[in-house]
């Protein structure tokens, strides 16, 4: 059984912006969108300060955050990248698989990346990312450059909102049709 340890607040800035940018949301009518915690079991607790100090995942996770966007099914990931070439490492299996079976039901799955080292957010969809994954099981790179990414969409900024990907979500949905 893999086991955790805690590695610091890797991530949970991202993972701010986008609880904060989802209780806007919320806020105005437009989604509601939960982060889904990562089931662990605690091995070890510090018992001054009752924190974690080593545990056990209970199971695999699939996504970070999972909800409805006007009626719609969303899922996505989060993620950070401080260089501009992207491992597909950070991404397993499980994941794709879920996404994959997610968007056969009907839903829409996707990646928000942040590139710390260009303070840029980048809406990736399923589809893009399943080209980069299956070019990694036929033997090609396994990571995709920054250059490679659809310039459309990144995410501008927006007055009121952290992190603006309903506006990349309808784009996505307006290139399916």
């Amino acid at each position: 059984m893999p086991t955790w340890k805690s590695r610091g607040l890797r991530g949970s800035t991202l993972e701010d912006m986008i609880n904060r940018t989802n209780e806007r949301y919320a806020e105005a009518g437009l989604a509601l969108i939960q982060k889904i915690p990562t089931p662990i079991t605690p091995i070890k607790m510090d018992k001054e300060s009752r924190h974690i100090t080593l545990a056990y995942f209970d199971q695999k996770s699939t996504v970070d955050y999972i909800g409805a966007v006007q009626g719609i099914p969303v899922c996505f990931d989060a993620k950070e990248c401080a260089v501009d070439t992207f491992s597909l490492q950070n991404i397993h299996d499980h994941q794709v698989d879920f996404m994959q079976k997610f968007e056969k039901q009907g839903g829409v799955a996707f990646f928000l990346i942040y590139y710390t080292n260009r303070d840029a957010f980048y809406y990736l969809p399923f589809e893009m990312l399943y080209y980069f994954w299956d070019r990694k099981l036929k033997g090609g790179r396994k990571s995709f450059r920054f250059d490679e990414l659809n310039p459309e969409y990144f995410i501008p900024q927006k007055h009121g909102v952290l992190i603006p990907y309903l506006d990349m979500l309808q784009k996505d949905l307006d290139d399916r049709a």
